[in-house]
């Protein structure tokens, strides 16, 4: 096993923190430790701070095409140890490789296509009422930026935050998740070998309370970046406000699919087993509440059941396996609260349910079937292989129930009926719809939320704009 070497990112040099404090990583399939991870003090958290504003310094001055040239050269380097980082990544992390492939390989193209969206942050020109007087609109880089993020996609969730302040000419200081750092060391390896002035980017972890709460307390930082749940989300940005830092926000979601009776009933139970059991049910994007027009149900249920039981679970690095482990045992001991409690409202297990007995973090894929609007799971963000359909009589019933709730990151809807498609999409309160489809993300679009899912975007130009301020100038 060649598992990367575990160190803090500070003033562009690779060390161990200050204090002796560290923690094991564990693979969630085997409870083997992969590593010790150290963890910074307030003495390397202030030196990040202090070298962010430094790096700050030197990046901002830089052309954008020199930028971009460091940012694709970190690219290559990525797709030279494309294999070992995947291999790692499923390791501290459990999903099945050729996911953690796919994964990484998303995470360079996002690289890639802000460090070429940075060479156009535009202004623009306004036409004066004044003869004489010239008025411009710039576009410059907010500042240092501080982000954290959670870890159910190492590559990803860290790409889109580092890769969106780079190519906007800001330093960044990011806290990765302690449970699976090694892919985001990787990455940060890759960006300073391709030469990124120190200072430009660290990479700290620690105790996730007092590493978030120093770095956000300092006026240093001119913008926070966060990918987590929705009460830490809501605490992080109470703390930015004592310093007026502007945010970005992508919290937890709790999708619903619409299937009417028009559609391919059985084409969309495939495509959903695939959906939801990716990552293990993993994903804040994850079809998490399944609304299926009543005259359909039992046919829907079926094949949705049937799929999910012939899936391979087992090691992320064995072949063939097609969903692994949860991130730990604590989240195993959750779906089984689940699935306890919606069968005591009278859900039907229609296959999976239990936890796997022997090592590692384990939980079959399961559906239930006629799960009540009451059980906890139609509520809460379940974040794993558990899949309640129920039933819904028409437009209005089935909108009004996907609507009830606080989230709002995705959603999805399935009709041959265009003018209802349309409908849907209008109606439907979320940040990201995707119609007869499954696919909502890619490094050219918007990915972000509304109401308690958070706001602002990542991906897309809206990505690149969360990292930019604007600054007028008239001149005569």
């Amino acid at each position: 096993m060649n598992y990367e070497k575990l160190e803090l990112l500070i003033n562009g040099e690779w060390r161990c923190g200050s204090s002796s404090k560290n923690e094991p990583v564990i693979n969630p399939a085997t409870d083997e430790v992969l590593g010790l991870l150290p963890h910074a003090d307030s003495s390397d958290l202030d030196q990040a701070l202090s070298s962010s504003v430094d790096g700050f310094h030197v990046w901002r001055n830089m052309a954008p095409i020199e930028r971009q040239a460091i940012m694709e050269k970190a690219a290559r380097l990525l797709e030279v140890r494309h294999e070992e980082i995947a291999i790692n990544l499923t390791l501290e992390m459990g999903k099945p490789l050729v996911e953690s492939r796919l994964e990484l390989g998303v995470a360079i193209g996002v690289l890639r296509w802000y460090a070429e969206e940075g060479k156009r942050a535009y202004g623009r020109v306004i036409p004066s009422r004044i003869p004489g007087v010239r008025q411009m609109v710039f576009k410059e880089p907010v500042g240092p930026v501080i982000a954290f993020v959670s870890w159910n996609f190492p590559a990803l969730n860290v790409m889109r935050k580092v890769a969106g302040a780079l190519a906007a000419g800001c330093s960044i200081i990011i806290k990765a998740s302690e449970e699976t750092p090694a892919t985001c060391i990787a990455i940060a390896r890759a960006l300073t070998q391709a030469g990124l002035p120190a200072g430009v980017l660290s990479l700290v972890f620690g105790v996730p309370a007092e590493v978030s709460s120093h770095l956000v307390a300092s006026p240093v930082s001119r913008k926070l970046s966060f990918t987590g749940s929705v009460p830490v989300g809501a605490h992080l940005q109470k703390l930015a406000a004592d310093t007026i830092k502007r945010c970005t926000l992508e919290l937890g979601g709790h999708s619903p699919v619409i299937v009417f009776e028009d559609c391919d009933v059985e084409s969309v139970a495939k495509q959903a087993v695939s959906a939801k059991f990716r990552n293990a049910g993993q994903v804040c994007v994850s079809p998490t509440r399944f609304y299926v027009q009543e005259s359909v149900l039992d046919r829907f249920a079926e094949a949705f059941a049937e799929a999910t039981a012939k899936l391979k679970i087992g090691n992320g690095m064995d072949a063939g396996v097609e969903i692994g482990p949860l991130i730990a045992r604590r989240r195993v001991i959750e779906m089984q609260k689940f699935v306890s409690n919606a069968v005591d409202q009278g859900a039907e297990i229609m296959t999976g349910g239990n936890h796997i007995e022997g090592k590692g973090a384990f939980f079959e894929p399961t559906v239930l079937k006629n799960v009540p609007e009451s059980a906890r799971i139609m509520n809460d963000e379940p974040f794993g292989p558990v899949a309640p359909i129920t039933s819904f009589k028409d437009f209005d019933d089935v909108m009004a129930r996907a609507n009830r709730l606080s989230f709002g990151l995705s959603a999805y809807g399935f009709t041959a009926n265009g003018a209802r498609g349309r409908a849907i999409a209008a109606q439907i309160e979320a940040g990201m719809f995707g119609l007869n489809s499954f696919m909502i993300a890619s490094p050219e679009t918007p990915f972000g939320g509304v109401n308690h899912s958070g706001y602002g975007s990542e991906g897309g130009i809206e990505g690149l704009d969360a990292y930019l301020r604007t600054k007028f100038v008239t001149e005569s």
